[in-house]
């Protein structure tokens, strides 16, 4: 195991399992079997924990990153977080870490994302990334772990992750979808969720305001989740606690890059709690530095600047629901919220 940096004592120790080299370019139109000419290429440090710990240590949060990595991909990941200045703990694995592409086509404005799938990690591999996370969250407020879960590792990996916070003493904030997702039942404090991966916790559609506040409210009541999170892009987001549940408007913004938004959100909500602000107002700080990332190439990251300017932009939330246990009525109660705007949102 390796740290880029002692990590001295971390307030926000995040968990990648599946990081990725991301690799940015453009080209003026995308079309099938053509060669096609691109501009230059951006390379960043990408998966959602290392996003989460790259923005947390923008906005000046104290965050430590753990993460596997393996092959030359691996390596240039890890030196473009020591260049950033990022701690981190690196496992060292057999296997490749993936790359990522993101083309955006100039002609008009479309993006065009390719997600590879990851290399496979080992039984002992898993363990050691456990054991280094153990040893780095030993004196953290809170653990993020945050992407997906690469081949070879078990859909309830991530409640093993919430054991591991749970013994010492962290608070789970978790953003993933499909098997990672579903395999944990609990020791989940703050879940961070599109409507997409709301659908899949539930089983069902939640076509509006009402019904996703029910599903909200339902992973709480279950005790999956002490807080939930749920992104709803354009629309702005939704909190859900056993006490309350509230909605913010977004920031407005012209339409840019989303990559990274939803990282960017939860990395700002996690500092905000450090801050030992309540957790309204540091939604209302994620919300902010969700938009900030529209401002920015690729997959950079916000600036700290833009991320204050856009928080004094952001509004108080208005109750929705009716009540601590209740969920009748909303305000926005009877309308559809278009799911394909919640699905692009910030993920």
């Amino acid at each position: 195991m390796h740290a880029g940096f002692a990590p001295g004592l971390p307030r926000i120790v995040t968990l990648t399992m599946n990081p990725a080299l991301d690799i940015t370019t453009s080209v003026e139109v995308v079309q099938p079997t053509s060669k096609l000419r691109c501009s230059a290429t951006r390379y960043d440090p990408g998966g959602g924990g290392v996003n989460v710990a790259r923005i947390a240590h923008v906005l000046g949060g104290s965050a430590f990153a753990v993460l596997p990595a393996g092959g030359s991909h691996g390596g240039m990941l890890t030196r473009l977080l020591s260049d950033a200045g990022v701690p981190f703990g690196e496992i060292p694995i057999a296997g490749a870490t993936r790359e990522s592409f993101t083309v955006n086509e100039t002609s008009t404005g479309r993006q065009f994302r390719f997600v590879l799938p990851g290399p496979v990690l080992t039984p002992a591999e898993q363990a050691r990334c456990l054991q280094e996370l153990r040893m780095a969250a030993r004196s953290a407020d809170f653990v993020v772990a945050s992407g997906s879960l690469p081949p070879g590792v078990p859909a309830d990996f991530y409640q093993r992750v919430a054991d591991v916070a749970r013994d010492v003493g962290a608070r789970l904030v978790l953003d993933t979808s499909g098997g990672g997702l579903r395999g944990v039942s609990s020791g989940i404090y703050l879940l961070k969720a599109s409507v997409r991966e709301l659908r899949e916790c539930v089983g069902r559609e939640l076509a509006t305001e009402p019904e996703q506040i029910v599903a909200a409210r339902e992973l709480v009541d279950s005790g999956r989740a002490e807080v939930v999170v749920v992104s709803l892009g354009s629309s702005g987001a939704m909190l859900a606690t056993r006490q309350t549940c509230q909605r913010f408007a977004a920031v407005p913004m012209e339409a840019g890059s989303g990559v990274g938004a939803g990282d960017a959100m939860v990395a700002a909500i996690a500092v905000g709690l450090t801050r030992g602000w309540p957790l309204a107002k540091s939604v209302r700080l994620g919300i902010a530095a969700g938009a900030a990332m529209l401002l920015t190439p690729g997959t950079a990251v916000c600036e700290r600047s833009d991320v204050e300017r856009l928080f004094e932009l952001t509004g108080e939330p208005v109750e929705v629901g009716d009540g601590p246990s209740g969920t009748k009525g909303s305000a926005n109660s009877g309308q559809t919220t278009p799911a394909e705007t919640a699905d692009r949102a910030i993920d």
